[in-house]
Parts: structure tokens; C-alpha cells; sequence
């Protein structure tokens, strides 16, 4: 049975709300002062405490700061009093899970604490999942526990058993290569090289020797043989990162190589067999560039035995905080820092940015927020400025938008410069607001000075939320 505090220093209004919460089979626990609230918690640890803002001595607000310093993942409501908004978006700012007006309505606070302790019942379950999913598949380097990932996992350990040449699409910084490393740890050429190369790196007039290797004296600067990459990954794989961008000669040589299991090295007589597992990955859809006659068909059907597609991070929100938690883990170790997480606000911008770049975008965020912190909690201050929602200041002085505005005057109306620069700073504050209070609509749109249908159809309009619009809380 879940436990709730109630904290207010009027005797009525604790009893009031305390058989209320018992009668929805809750166990209640009182007090009347911010000084005994903090002592409660650290005696009996309750699931959520119902914290008054307005107190004598010790207020709410302090109270919030002394629960949550002992207990950051304590969900705390706040009751205020009728225009007392601006110490409720404080408190969000400072942590609290949410607030009431008073007088509030009972069904309403009995839903904002099932939404309470849902979240709080999905954070253990993400944590078990998470684990579950290392004990059954040992894919531990890949950090997520959405569905769409949870797909990519069954079927990476899948293939793990076989020597099946497997291809990987997803977009730019998805972790392409993670996925193939953690493959070939799995699979029976474990013991064996994995090497890596950048198809889209490699000079046309170079493929061969590359790729193949080469006798001494095949060419003018082949002074000693020299093995190419198939010979380099004999009983191990073969990772052909960006393997989209290979130009069609060099396609042909390749589908024949895959297609024989072996090789001749440049200036050599003698064929080589390939005894290796060949993965490759590209950033581009190849059947589509397969109908556009950009790649072969026939090395695409060679290559795509086994297809993974790798989710972008934007598919998968619900696998940020676990990166992120995972990321400042290994940066404090990595780097010899010593940062906590990251303030409610930091956090909240995190999982509303798209991030075009995918994990890779995040990792450079953290890192750099990590580095330019200069106390235990990473603020929103300390993210870079296109996470914050603010255009990025180039060396000319001039924001990152300013050439695409720029561009523009001379086709633009001015009504529609107008209300493209509007929308840019619209959809801005509408982040930073919705970051700063934690997700709490309700909260943003009066922050914000517009009603709630309003501000759920602007989020609808910039892409920000989308179906959960239609629902309240830190969604």
C-alpha cells in the first residue's frame, strides 16, 4: 500500500485530506511543520509527500529543497494557496512533481498521485527491464529499453549464432558499429579481428590495394607485400562502415569478392580464400538507391541476408535518461568529475530536443554540459545553445539562422518574415517553458499567459509532444 505524507500546519486541512487519501486505500502519514516533514521522511521514506507552500518557520519551498537534497527521486505535490502560481513554478523549478490550487478537487489530486506513482512504478520497471535485457542478450554496450530497441536485440542475437552477411541502416550517429561489435563479441569469430573501414574514405584508385593487398613490386611505391582488409579480418568480421557511398566500379569488385570468398592481392597469382563474417552499414536507405541505380542490385540481395534497422534516438525518447544516466556515469570516470545529474530543467530540454545526430549528438552534449558545469548539477545553462532552444553565435557575430533570414529578404513578404521569426521564438518558449516546469502543461500555458487547448495546439503544430498533448504531466 502506497504511503503519502501530508504536510500543512493547519490541523483541518491535514485531517481533511488524510481521510480522504485512506479511503482511497492509501496510507497516510502527518505533519505539521517543514522541520518535521524532513525528519518523517528520513524515519519512514513515503512514496509521495502532499507538501503546503505557505508555512511558518520552515516554508514549503525549503522544506522541497531539504526533501529532495536527501531523496532526489522523492515526488513531492505542492498545495498553494489561490495566487500564489509564482512559488508553484519555483517549486517545479526546484524539483516538486506537481502542484494544486486550493481549494482543489479531490478526484483531481487522487489522478495527479496515480500519475505519480505510475512513473514512479515504470522507473523500476525500466531498471529491471534494462537488466533483463543485458542478463538475456549480453548486448550491455547498447543502452535502451524501448520496444523498437528491444526488436533490434532479438535479432541481434539472433544472427550472433551464424556467419550470415548482415546489413545495418539507421541514420548518422545511431551506433551502427556498436551494434556490429557487440555482434561479433557474441558470435563464434569472437576471438577473431574486427575490422573496421569507411567505404565513403577510401579513393577509387585505392580500392584494391585496401581492400585486397598487394604484392611487392605491383606497384612503384610497393616496396613489401602487404595484406588487405579481407586478409586482416581472416576468422573474424569485416565491418564496411558507409558501404553506400562505394562508387559502381568498385561495387563490382566487392560483389565478387563476397560472391567467391576469396581475393587476389594486386600483382599476385595465387587466390586467396576469405574465411570471415562481412557486416556492413550505411546511413542510406539502399533500396532506394537501388532504384535510383545508384548502388547494384545484386550486391544488395549479396549484403542484405539479415537486415537491422537502427531506431533513431528520436523514435525512442523513452531510452534518453537511461543515456543519459549511463553517459554521466562514464564521464565522471572517464574525466575525474564528480557531477550528480542534471537539474529538472537540464533534463527536460534533453528529452525534447530532436537530436539530428543521434546518440552521438547526446554523448557530445553531455560531455561538453559535464566539462562547462561548475557546480554538482548540470543547469540548462550549462547545455549547449541549440539544445537550449537559442540560435548558436557564429564567429561574425551573427546567429546560426541569420544567413538562411538572410537569404530569404529577397523573397519573403514582410509578413511572412514576420511570422517565420515568430514561430522560431514561439516554438523556443514553448521548449524552455515546458523544460523549466517539468513537463507540467497546465503550468506552462499559464506561464506563458494563453489557456491550455491553446498551447496543446501549438505543441501539436511544432511536433512538440504529439498525442500526449492531450494528456497532463511530465510527458
Amino acid at each position: 500500500m502506497p504511503t503519502i505524507l501530508v504536510v500543512d500546519d493547519e490541523p483541518q486541512i491535514r485531517r481533511i485530506v488524510s481521510v480522504m487519501l485512506r479511503d482511497n486505500n492509501y496510507e497516510v502519514l502527518e505533519a505539521g511543520s517543514g522541520e518535521e516533514a524532513v525528519k518523517i521522511c528520513r524515519q519512514s521514506a513515503p512514496h509521495i509527500v502532499l507538501l503546503d507552500i505557505s508555512m511558518p518557520g520552515m516554508d514549503g519551498l525549503a522544506t522541497l529543497r531539504a526533501l529532495l537534497d536527501d531523496n532526489s527521486k522523492l515526488d513531492c505535490i505542492m498545495m498553494t494557496a489561490h495566487g500564489s502560481i509564482r512559488s508553484a513554478v519555483e517549486a517545479m523549478r526546484i524539483g516538486a512533481f506537481d502542484y494544486l490550487s486550493k481549494p482543489f478537487d479531490n478526484d483531481e489530486l487522487l489522478m495527479i498521485i496515480s500519475r505519480a506513482l505510475e512513473m514512479r512504478n515504470l522507473s523500476h520497471e525500466v531498471e529491471e527491464l534494462r537488466s533483463e535485457l543485458t542478463t538475456r542478450y549480453g548486448f550491455n554496450e547498447i543502452i535502451g529499453i524501448s520496444a523498437k530497441l528491444q526488436a533490434v536485440f532479438r535479432t541481434m542475437a539472433k544472427v550472433a549464432r551464424v556467419d550470415a552477411t548482415l546489413l545495418i541502416e539507421g541514420e548518422s550517429g545511431t551506433g551502427k558499429e556498436l551494434i556490429a561489435r557487440a555482434i561479433h563479441r557474441k558470435s563464434k569469430n569472437a576471438q577473431g579481428p574486427f575490422v573496421a573501414v569507411n567505404c565513403g574514405a577510401i579513393p577509387r584508385n585505392l580500392f584494391e590495394a585496401e581492400f585486397f593487398g598487394y604484392e611487392r613490386g605491383a606497384f612503384t611505391d610497393a616496396r613489401e607485400s602487404r595484406a588487405g582488409k579481407f586478409e586482416q579480418a581472416k576468422g573474424g568480421t569485416l565491418f564496411l562502415d558507409e558501404v553506400g557511398e562505394l562508387p559502381p566500379d568498385t561495387q563490382v569488385k566487392l560483389l565478387r569478392a563476397l560472391q567467391e570468398h576469396e581475393i587476389t592481392r594486386l600483382g599476385g597469382r595465387a587466390p586467396i580464400r576469405t574465411q570471415l563474417r562481412v557486416i556492413a552499414a550505411t546511413n542510406r536507405d539502399l533500396r532506394v538507391a537501388v532504384e535510383q541505380n545508384q548502388f547494384r542490385e545484386d550486391l544488395y540481395w549479396r549484403l542484405n541476408v539479415v537486415k537491422i534497422v537502427v531506431p533513431s534516438l528520436r523514435e525512442r525518447r523513452e531510452d534518453i535518461t537511461l543515456i543519459i544516466d549511463h553517459m554521466i556515469e562514464r564521464f565522471n570516470r572517464e574525466l575525474s568529475l564528480s557531477i550528480d545529474g542534471f537539474a529538472p530543467e537540464a533534463r527536460r530540454l534533453l528529452e525534447l530536443y530532436d537530436w539530428p545526430g543521434n546518440v552521438r549528438e547526446l554523448e557530445n552534449a553531455i560531455c561538453s554540459a559535464m566539462i562547462m558545469c561548475e557546480e554538482r548539477s548540470i543547469k540548462a545553462s550549462d547545455l549547449p545553445p541549440r539544445i537550449r532552444g537559442e540560435l548558436e553565435r557564429q564567429s561574425t557575430g551573427k546567429g546560426a539562422g541569420s544567413s538562411d533570414l538572410a537569404d530569404g529578404l529577397t523573397t519573403l513578404t514582410l509578413a511572412d518574415a514576420v511570422r517565420d521569426v515568430s514561430e522560431r521564438l514561439e516554438k523556443r518558449m514553448i521548449i524552455s517553458r515546458l523544460a523549466e516546469l517539468r513537463g507540467n502543461r497546465t503550468a506552462t500555458a499559464e506561464s506563458l499567459g494563453i489557456s491550455r487547448k491553446t498551447l496543446f495546439n501549438k505543441m501539436r503544430q511544432y511536433g512538440l509532444g504529439d498525442d500526449e498533448a492531450d494528456t497532463e504531466g511530465a510527458g
